[in-house]
């Protein structure tokens, strides 16, 4: 209970509605570019490494929420749980120091979207047929051209599309920590997670 009022600190709270707009904003330019990946978890994540697992979980379950509630992505809702495990994984990758080696930060990122596919391709497959709109579409129509069920294409699709597409936002969230002045990061109550030590 300490751990998670130190990681709700007045910064985080500041923090995850800034990580909610990145998520929404990002993930509207991807479905308008209809670009293969989602790179709408980069927010959560961030979130995940600053303040950890709780917030990240937080942080992706409300940005799903509210994405829905603008009318941008009615869809979204659906899939606020996968969000959530993302943050909340993205979270803990980063309190095992993964963070703090690139290769294993990227392995997490592959991880992650490993889990966030087969968490996902029921939601996808029972109650949109697999069919989103997005840039992924084609990659489910392709898998159903080969024979594919609706819940095998678009299991294909998420195996195929999310461990790339978290693999590139967990790479993002370290580039850009890692261009961070640390007196900034210092804010943070999960700074040990970017810098290896407690501030």
């Amino acid at each position: 209970m300490d751990r998670i009022r130190r990681d709700f600190t007045t910064v985080t709270l500041v923090m995850i509605p800034v990580a909610i707009a990145i998520n929404i904003a990002v993930g509207q330019l991807v479905v308008a570019l209809k670009l293969p990946l989602y790179l709408d978890s980069i927010g959560t994540i961030l979130v995940a490494v600053l303040a950890g697992p709780l917030a990240g979980l937080v942080t992706g379950v409300l940005a799903n929420l509210i994405w829905t509630l603008t009318g941008l992505a009615p869809f979204a809702a659906a899939f606020a749980i996968v969000a959530g495990i993302i943050g909340l994984m993205a979270g803990l990758f980063a309190g095992w120091g993964w963070f703090r080696r690139l290769w294993l930060w990227l392995l997490a990122g592959v991880l992650t979207g490993i889990v966030a596919a087969l968490v996902s391709a029921p939601i996808s497959a029972y109650l949109f047929g697999g069919v989103m709109g997005s840039g992924q579409d084609f990659l489910v129509a392709f898998f159903r051209a080969t024979g594919a069920s609706v819940m095998q294409a678009t299991f294909g699709q998420g195996i195929v599309a999310d461990p790339l597409d978290k693999l590139v936002s967990f790479l993002l969230v370290w580039l850009t920590l890692r261009a961070l002045p640390k007196r900034y990061l210092q804010r943070f109550p999960r700074v040990e997670n970017v810098t290896g030590r407690p501030e």
